[in-house]
C-alpha cells in the first residue's frame, strides 16, 4: 500500500501552520522564554561541557552493549518482584497492555509520561476495548480534552495560550467562572484529576530512565501528577523504549544534572520518582515493565543514525530550532516533532512514506540543535545522512524526479571541486565570470531555471572581485 497518499509532507503541512499567526505567537513566546532560562541554568555549571561528554559516552556504551544491558535490566526487575514483557512493535505492545488492563476488569486507567504510548497509539487500542485512558500531565490533559495532538515533547500544549485553555476548561470541566490566571487553571485541573487518582486501580507510565544494575525505573516531572500515577494505583504498567537504559545508579549523577537544565531550565525537577519492583504495603503491588523495540534495533544498525537513540527527550533542540519555532509541532505529523523528530521518525518508520521522508529536509542545518543537545547528538550530521539515503532510495526505485537528480549531480560536482584547492579556485574564476549576467546592484536576486529555488526567498551575494587567497598572494609580492 502506498502510504504517501495519506501522510502529508512537512512542506505541505508547514504552509498551513505558517499562516496561523496566533500559533506562531504562542510558540515563539514560549520557546524564547525557555531558551533564555535554559541559558542561565547552564551558565551556572562550569563543567557543563564535561557533563555533556560524559552523557554522550554513557549512551554510546549502552548502544554498544544494549543486548547485555537489556538482559541485566530484565533480571534486576524480576528479582525485585516485577514482571518484564518484550514487545517487537506497537501491535505487540498494545496487546500486552490491553490484556493486562482487562485482567483487572477496569474501565479507566490513569497515564503519565505518555510520548512512548502516543508512539504506539495505546489510547486508541484501549478505547477499542471500552477502556478510557486519562492523561494526567496537565499539558497532555489539555490536548486530550481539546481532542488535539501534542505539538512539543516537553510542553505538548505549547501551541495554546491561557485564554484558549480557560475556554476549554469552562466547556469540558464545567468551570463556568474560571479565570485565565495560571493558578486558577492549575487548580481546576487538580480538582478534576484528584478524584481520578483516588479511584484508579491501574496506572500506565512512560519512563525517563531504567537502571540495568538495580531494575529501577525513573520518571522526572514538574507537577506531581506522575508521583500520584505511579504510587496510588494497585497495578503499574510502564512502557519504556529499549534505548532508555543507563548502566548503573551512579549514572544518575550525570543525567539528573543534564536533563532538568536542558528541558525545564531548572537545577532539579520538582518531582523525581524512582521505583524498583514492588514493596509490600508501599505503592503498587503489581509492576509490569514493557520493553518496546518498534524499530529501534533497526536504528541501531546504522553507524551514523544510531546516535539518535542517545536522546533523553529534553526538547532543548525544539526550543532553539528556527524551523520549529515558525511551524510548530503539528507540521511534522509525528509524536516526535522538531529536529529530533526529523531524524528519529524516519528511522523508526522507514523512508518509504513520502511524508516521513520529507522530515530530514525540515531544517536549515544551522547547527543550533547540536550546540544545545545535552548528550551531543550531531543532529545536522544525521539529517544530511538521511537525506542521502532518501535520494539513493528514490534512485533505486526509479521514482526520483529530474530536478532532484540534477541537484544530486550538482552536489557531486561541488564535492569534487571542494576536494582540490586548484579545482576550487578555477571554479571561483568561472563563477565570477558567469555571474555577471545575473548580478544587479551588488546582489543576485534571480537565477534561471532550476536554480531559481535558491533565489525565490533570498538574495545571494556575488563572488567578490578578489578572493582572500588572491589578496594574500598579492600582499606577499
Amino acid at each position: 500500500m502506498n502510504k504517501s497518499k495519506h501522510t502529508p509532507t512537512f512542506e505541505a503541512s508547514a504552509k498551513a501552520y505558517l499562516s496561523n499567526t496566533q500559533l506562531r505567537k504562542n510558540i515563539g513566546h514560549a520557546t524564547h522564554t525557555i531558551r533564555e532560562k535554559r541559558k542561565d541554568a547552564v551558565d551556572e555549571m562550569p563543567d557543563w561541557e564535561k557533563l555533556r561528554e560524559a552523557g554522550s559516552q554513557i549512551k554510546t556504551r549502552v548502544m554498544r552493549h544494549l543486548d547485555r544491558y537489556l538482559l541485566q535490566l530484565e533480571e534486576s526487575v524480576k528479582k525485585a518482584g516485577g514482571h518484564v514483557h518484550w514487545a517487537r512493535d506497537a501491535k505487540e505492545a498494545n496487546q500486552i497492555i490491553v490484556d493486562l488492563v482487562k485482567q483487572k476488569q477496569v474501565e479507566e486507567v490513569v497515564k503519565v509520561k505518555s510520548i512512548t504510548t502516543d508512539e504506539i497509539k495505546l489510547n486508541k487500542a484501549l478505547a477499542k476495548e471500552g477502556i478510557q485512558a486519562l492523561e494526567t500531565d496537565l499539558a497532555e490533559l489539555i490536548v486530550q480534552l481539546a481532542e488535539d495532538e501534542p505539538s512539543h515533547i516537553l510542553v505538548p500544549a505549547i501551541h495554546k495560550n491561557r485564554a484558549e485553555i480557560r475556554e476549554l476548561f469552562r466547556k469540558k470541566l464545567n468551570q463556568k467562572e474560571l479565570s485565565d490566571r495560571p493558578e486558577d487553571l492549575a487548580e481546576a485541573a487538580r480538582l478534576y484529576l484528584r478524584k481520578k487518582f483516588l479511584n484508579a486501580k491501574v496506572g500506565i507510565s512512560g519512563a525517563n530512565f531504567g537502571v540495568a544494575e538495580t531494575g529501577t525505573v525513573a520518571v522526572v516531572e514538574s507537577e506531581g501528577n506522575g508521583r500520584m500515577c505511579t504510587t496510588l494505583p494497585d497495578t503499574l504498567i510502564t512502557v519504556m523504549g529499549i534505548e532508555k537504559i543507563i548502566p548503573t545508579w551512579q549514572d544518575f549523577e550525570v543525567f539528573m544534572q543534564l536533563l532538568p537544565r536542558s528541558s525545564t531550565a531548572e537545577r532539579m525537577n520538582p518531582y523525581n520518582s524512582f521505583w524498583t519492583g514492588v514493596t509490600d504495603g508501599d505503592g503498587p503491588q503489581e509492576f509490569h515493565l514493557v520493553l518496546l523495540d518498534n524499530g529501534r534495533t533497526n536504528v541501531l544498525k546504522d553507524e551514523v543514525g544510531r546516535q539518535t537513540l542517545h536522546c533523553i527527550r529534553c526538547s532543548a533542540c525544539l526550543n532553539v530550532c528556527p524551523v520549529y519555532e515558525r511551524t510548530g509541532g503539528h507540521a511534522y505529523n509525528s509524536v516526535y516533532p522538531g529536529p529530533i523528530g526529523a531524524i528519529l521518525t524516519p528511522q523508526l518508520k522507514g523512508i518509504e512514506d513520502d511524508g516521513v521522508a520529507s522530515l530530514p529536509y525540515a531544517s536549515s542545518l544551522c547547527g543550533a540543535c547540536y550546540e544545545v543537545c545535552p548528550v551531543k547528538i550531531n543532529i545536522p550530521e544525521v539529517l544530511v545522512h538521511l537525506r542521502g539515503k532518501i535520494v539513493d532510495e528514490k534512485k533505486r526505485n526509479g521514482g526520483i524526479k529530474q530536478k532532484t537528480d540534477l541537484e544530486h549531480i550538482g552536489m557531486k560536482m561541488m564535492a569534487r571541486a571542494f576536494q582540490s584547492r586548484s579545482r576550487y579556485e578555477r571554479g571561483q574564476k568561472l563563477a565570477r565570470t558567469g555571474q555577471k549576467l545575473f548580478t544587479k546592484d551588488g546582489t543576485i536576486s534571480k537565477l534561471p531555471g532550476q536554480l531559481s529555488g535558491w533565489t525565490a526567498m533570498r538574495d545571494l551575494k556575488p563572488i567578490p572581485d578578489q578572493t582572500f587567497r588572491e589578496w594574500w598572494r598579492k600582499r606577499d609580492e
